[in-house]
């Protein structure tokens, strides 16, 4: 029986209009399907007019104008929806699901949920657990000798998976992918017995570690960096009463 890494995986990205998760708004969005490796991924794609101004930092980096979001874009309640339901769908059938930075792409989709569709993430996955490989966090406990930064980029490189120059959301979700199978056979002494399950839950706990890591690198440098632990998902911030 073919290991995880070598079996049907799904991926998931984001562009949008800045970091914040609680603030800022998804613009594009892409869900990429692989049965196998070398098999021609299935691609489903979202642009969206999020109905805000849209810094000029963002459609720079972005390669879209926000004159062309709001032409071409859809409203966000019905893409969110039909983002969920198909992370959803993925779960149903057994697809571990690949986001780079997961707290941060999962956790904007459930907050652009709660915000046009008053709802959540969470109430897609209630029947079915979602098991999401996170490619930094693994790299970063798998190698933790090696120097250097995590980022998508960084990581194509060192795994030696192409990347576009200016990847849209659909490239860098099937970058992500190729990376995590990458990891998967590097590792595979490591991982080959792990299910998806079983390496969600270690990436909750791994993901904690490493904030706590990151937090005292910045302490002697006097700057007080708060990295949530939180892992895939950041929990929902209430407002003050």
């Amino acid at each position: 029986m073919a290991c995880w890494y070598e079996g049907p995986l799904a991926a998931f990205a984001t562009e949008t209009t800045g970091t914040d998760v609680e603030t800022d708004r998804i613009v594009s969005a892409a869900v990429v399907v692989q049965d196998a490796p070398g098999i021609r991924p299935r691609v489903s794609r979202w642009l969206v007019d999020p109905g805000v101004p849209v810094p000029a930092a963002a459609t720079a980096a972005l390669g879209l104008t926000e004159e062309h979001l709001h032409r071409s874009g859809r409203w966000p309640a019905p893409v969110m929806y039909e983002t969920a339901e198909t992370l959803a769908e993925q779960a149903r059938a057994g697809r571990p699901l690949v986001v780079m930075d997961a707290p941060f792409d999962l956790t904007l989709l459930d907050r652009e949920l709660r915000r046009h569709r008053a709802s959540s993430l969470g109430r897609w996955l209630e029947r079915t657990p979602l098991y999401v490989l996170d490619p930094p966090v693994l790299d970063r406990h798998l190698d933790r000798s090696r120097k250097g930064r995590r980022t998508l980029p960084d990581l194509c490189a060192h795994y030696g998976v192409p990347l576009e120059e200016t990847p849209d959301a659909a490239a860098g979700a099937q970058a992500a992918l190729e990376v995590v199978r990458a990891v998967g056979r590097r590792f595979a002494g490591r991982l080959e017995r792990l299910s998806p399950a079983e390496l969600h839950a270690l990436q909750a706990v791994w993901h904690a570690a490493q904030a706590r890591g990151l937090e005292t690198w910045f302490a002697p440098s006097g700057t007080e960096e708060a990295v949530d632990p939180a892992w895939p998902l950041r929990p929902e911030v209430r407002a003050a009463a």
